[in-house]
């Protein structure tokens, strides 16, 4: 029981962040991969007897892979900051709900101020009859 739910949260997770963890794999493997490349151009320069680019290249390949791998760390670090973002969104929300309260006030105020008045047959009417919703006329069956 426990490694099926273990593992339905690994993949829910997956499939939640599947375009940063794509990224990261991604540049991880571009480590690996630019390893091989200096290998290979390293052993070609050794057979040309250039060893002076070897100079150039030994700190290209190394700026490569801290490149990929601090854009690694940055991503994985940002997935947890979606729920920092969500918190924001939240608040600005209530900040808005919280105007539109505000807003409301206003204009009930201003309504009331401007309520035409009634005529005497309609407040009668209101006062005399009682107006049945779909719903209390289903209550009294």
């Amino acid at each position: 029981m426990f490694k099926q739910v273990k593992s339905a949260l690994i993949w829910y997770h997956l499939y939640k962040f599947r375009k940063t963890v794509i990224m990261v794999v991604l540049l991880l493997s571009s480590v690996l991969f630019s390893q091989w490349i200096y290998s290979d151009i390293v052993e070609y320069l050794t057979l040309r007897e250039k060893l002076e680019y070897l100079d150039i290249l030994l700190p290209l390949k190394w700026a490569v892979i801290f490149f990929n791998i601090a854009l690694s760390v940055f991503l994985v670090l940002r997935l947890f900051k979606v729920e920092d973002k969500e918190v924001q969104t939240h608040k600005k929300e209530t900040k808005k709900i919280a105007e539109s309260k505000e807003n409301k006030e206003k204009i009930e105020t201003i309504e009331e101020v401007s309520k035409p008045t009634l005529s005497k047959r309609e407040e009668s009417f209101l006062h005399t009859k009682k107006l049945n919703t779909h719903a209390d006329r289903l209550v009294k069956r």
